[in-house]
């Protein structure tokens, strides 16, 4: 039985995959339980499936999903889907949050909420390190995801993120998305079914993150924070995916 899956998807990030499987094998809480790291490999061209593969030889709790290259929401969905653990956590692979703040996680789930989502607004927060340019942007990114009808969350873009087994079964068979605002997709489909969502805030490290388009990738969100207003106003998240 395992008690905790860690799913984290990667694409090319073979300078740092290495060091952050190392980290969360030293830093995981006691409290995490047994747990597995699940690698979701999304159709990396460089080393990441390889120093994952060889890692997974020295620690069979780490593991190597290979997965064809569809952007972070759909190596999201399969590794969600595919994890093993009853409380399954989604972790950015630059390892942005301290993995101390992972308690904070642990404490609430399922005691107090179906799904936790980190949070680098409001009281407790603390963001390092991040420009102030990026920090607008994402604040009126939020005001967007507001307006089409997701309110009361401050920080939907967070990527770490908690769930349960059973909301894991009820919400990644509805999603659609395939990119980055599959975080967002994933909140909507929470609140229509009834799930218990909470924001944790946390210490959050600015990490540059050259494949990020400030201007491009904020367009494809916006259109796609569109496209998730449709789709519930359509009724399409009330069946199953």
């Amino acid at each position: 039985m395992i008690d905790l899956s860690i799913v984290m998807p990667a694409m090319n990030e073979a300078e740092r995959i290495g060091a952050s499987l190392a980290t969360l094998q030293a830093e995981l809480p006691a409290s995490a339980g047994a747990w597995e790291i699940r690698v979701i490999d999304d159709g990396s061209t460089d080393e990441t499936a390889a120093i994952v593969e060889h890692a997974s030889t020295r620690d069979p709790r780490i593991v190597l999903q290979r997965e064809p290259h569809r952007g972070k929401g759909g190596a999201l969905r399969a590794g969600l889907i595919a994890a093993r653990g009853a409380r399954r956590f989604m972790c950015d692979a630059d390892l942005s949050m301290p993995i101390s703040e992972l308690s904070r996680f642990l404490a609430v789930v399922p005691r107090e909420c179906d799904v936790a989502i980190g949070s680098r607004e409001g009281a407790g927060a603390r963001r390092v390190g991040e420009p102030g340019h990026r920090h607008a942007m994402g604040r009126v990114f939020n005001l967007l995801v507001r307006a089409s009808g997701l309110s009361g969350i401050q920080d939907t873009q967070c990527g770490f993120k908690m769930f349960t087994a059973r909301a894991v079964e009820t919400i990644v068979p509805r999603l659609t998305l395939d990119g980055w605002a599959i975080d967002i997709e994933m909140l909507v489909v929470a609140a229509r079914h009834g799930l218990r969502v909470r924001e944790i805030p946390i210490e959050w490290h600015y990490r540059e993150r050259s494949r990020v388009s400030p201007v491009w990738d904020s367009l494809r969100m916006s259109r796609d924070v569109l496209k998730i207003r449709f789709n519930a106003l359509a009724g399409r998240y009330d069946a199953r995916g």
